[in-house]
């Protein structure tokens, strides 16, 4: 199921329940009455005690009565006695002796009080038949719903990405490397791709020699992640490939170079230390017959026309959508450093190779998209073997050469400050173990010489510091 298909089912969800809720609230609320059950509870008793005394259907013999008889059974025709009645000691006259009820003349007191009257709160349903009280519940059910249906096919149409690729290029790998997969840290019982997270693949080729070894990254779009996706389809990122080659010592000389697509050459002169130190100029691609889309950073001019000759050139015009960038550097120290950290020496560099290929799987099968890769390892390959026979020319390295010493000269200036304090520091603490180490030993000679020698170097320090003048005799 891709993507489309589950935003079309979300969306189909929330339009039934907008519809089931605009129904809904066109329906009268019914008032219903709490107290309906005690009534037709009452009428129901009623009827049964009514059954009870006047069963169907039965015949009665009743003796004959005279007419003095008749007429008092007249007179309590409407009196309906009930044994059982617990309120019966009410009636009896004889109950209540010396209660004079024609007393006042009229109707007693209670009888001129008026019943209060009960009225019955409306008390709302905290449940309702309905489904409109439930409408977050669905959302979020359906919001979850889809959110878990997108981790799993993105995570394994990348996991599919990654094994058709290393399918695909393990022969190549194989006939240029001895060890693929396999970085010779830890035993590996299947060699081949490392899983970094669902979106990062990473693979360590080595044995080969103009090189220590070679990685192979491969980031693709975090398709498992459902907020990446919504980013994606209004900012769109493509797979990529990133492959570090580290060279030998002996195998690169001194030169920083590096074509790229015009919007990724601006961000990496901008981050890379190695670009924004010796390639202060962007030259565009068409003086040096490469499409317009690309730009030029090179240390030395020399470089640029040797790198980029017709094979080079070749691939570069026929996949320029496939090339992000191609950056070779012997001062490579990765990304700038912040200017709050105080570094007091230069930061290590190698000689590295960096390439950057696009994986183009829009409006493509991933077989086919991978397959059009292939041309770019060999690519590679051939950069190796060209950058480990190329060497600068005598005015090329004097120009490298002075180029290295000047950014690490005003490397010094700017952290001559971090890199006296530092000093100090460590002649403190020095200080500060030799003091320690006196004051154990039991010998107070060496203890009273120390403080001696410590109070000349303080009184040293605070003194003015004066000029001594040196005159010739004459």
């Amino acid at each position: 199921m891709s993507f489309y298909n589950m935003v079309k089912i979300f969306l189909y969800v929330a339009l039934l329940i907008g519809i089931n809720i605009y129904a809904n609230q066109n329906v009268e609320d019914i008032e219903e009455n709490e107290f309906a059950e005690f009534e037709d509870f009452e009428e129901d008793v009623g009827k049964v005690n009514i059954e009870e005394h006047t069963p169907p259907n039965k015949e009665v013999n009743t003796p004959k009565l005279s007419e003095s008889d008749d007429a008092y059974e007249a007179d309590i025709d409407g009196v309906v006695e009930d044994e059982d009645s617990e309120f019966e000691h009410f009636q009896d006259e004889e109950e209540f002796e010396g209660f004079d009820s024609d007393r006042s003349g009229g109707p007693s007191k209670v009888d001129e009080k008026e019943a209060p009257k009960i009225t019955i709160a409306k008390v709302p349903l905290h449940f309702r038949a309905n489904w409109d009280s439930f409408y977050l519940e669905m959302l979020m059910i359906s919001g979850l719903f889809v959110y878990f249906v997108n981790f799993f096919t993105g995570k394994s149409k990348n996991s599919k990405m990654a094994s058709i690729w290393f399918s695909t290029h393990k022969s190549i790998l194989e006939d240029n490397f001895s060890l693929v997969g396999d970085d010779g840290k830890m035993e590996i019982e299947h060699r081949g791709l490392i899983k970094e997270s669902e979106h990062l693949y990473t693979l360590w080729c080595s044995g080969r020699t103009c090189c220590e070894g070679m990685l192979v990254e491969l980031k693709f779009i975090k398709r498992q992640d459902l907020i990446a996706v919504i980013a994606q389809m209004m900012r769109p990122t493509v797979d990529q490939i990133h492959i570090k080659v580290e060279m030998g010592k002996e195998d690169m000389d001194s030169f920083v170079f590096c074509v790229a697509n015009k919007k990724t050459a601006a961000k990496l002169a901008k981050d890379m230390a190695d670009l924004s130190l010796f390639c202060g100029e962007r030259k565009s691609g068409e003086k040096l017959g490469l499409p317009s889309q690309f730009s030029v950073l090179s240390e030395i001019g020399e470089v640029s026309l040797a790198m980029l000759d017709s094979k080079v050139t070749a691939v570069l015009n026929r996949h320029t959508d496939l090339i992000d960038y191609i950056h070779f550097s012997d001062q490579f120290s990765g990304p700038k450093q912040q200017e709050e950290t105080n570094l007091t020496k230069l930061p290590t560099t190698k000689k590295v190779l960096l390439f950057g290929f696009n994986i183009p799987i829009k409006g493509r099968s991933v077989q086919e998209a991978i397959e059009m890769t292939k041309p770019l390892m060999n690519l590679v390959f051939y950069c190796m073997e060209k950058v480990k026979r190329y060497r600068l020319s005598k005015e090329g390295k004097n120009k490298a050469d002075k180029n290295r010493l000047k950014v690490e000269e005003a490397f010094l200036k700017t952290t001559h400050a971090a890199r006296a304090e530092a000093a100090a520091a460590r002649r403190e603490q020095k200080r500060r173990q030799e003091k320690e180490r006196i004051l154990q030993e039991d010998d107070p000679e060496k203890q009273r010489k120390w403080e001696e020698k410590e109070m000349k170097r303080q009184m040293k320090k605070k003194a003015p510091k004066m000029k001594q003048l040196k005159v010739k005799a004459l």
